[in-house]
């Protein structure tokens, strides 16, 4: 971290002759010697400049890095869509709906831990600030397409059994 010289203003005085503002400058105005670790500086010269700083390129900005993260967010959500069909089949035995409820939604959390488990296996180049990105990727299509298909297969599937009407099958 740099050290800058705190700078010694000259004293302000209110127009209106206030007596809080107004403060006489010292009897030995002389200024502070200059420290070993700040040059010395006129009072009157700017600051010196930095040279601007160029912005290099992020890794997450790389053609490479992107197609392989659109990669990951299709493949969960073809897993999503796949794994939400299989669960109705899967479970379809468990004969209590909440059991059945309950184990289809772990299922979908050991799918979805997988599809972490490939990502990784994929060493998508991401900077360390933008790990969670392996996980959050997909999240939120990946759950609702996981549940959405669970029900519609599960409704187009079980609709003529509890109702007692049949469909006809062509």
């Amino acid at each position: 971290m740099a050290k800058f010289k705190k700078r010694r203003s000259r004293p302000t005085t209110d127009p209106g002759g206030s007596k809080a503002l107004a403060r006489k400058p010292p009897e030995d105005s002389t200024p502070a010697p200059p420290t070993e670790d700040a040059p010395s500086l006129p009072p009157s010269a700017p600051p010196p400049s930095t040279p601007p700083r160029k912005e290099l390129p992020s890794i997450t900005d790389s053609p490479e890095t992107k197609r392989k993260m659109d990669t990951l967010f299709w493949l969960r959500v073809g897993m999503a869509v796949i794994a939400g069909a299989a669960a109705t089949f899967m479970f379809d035995a468990i004969g209590d709906v909440e059991v059945k409820r309950w184990t289809s939604i772990g299922f979908m959390i050991i799918v979805f831990i997988s599809s972490v488990v490939v990502a990784k296996m994929m060493r998508i180049q991401l900077a360390s600030s933008d790990r969670k990105k392996l996980v959050t990727n997909g999240l939120g299509s990946f759950v609702f397409l996981y549940l959405f298909v669970w029900i519609v297969t599960y409704t187009l599937v079980n609709t003529g059994a509890e109702t007692g009407i049949v469909t006809p099958v062509t």
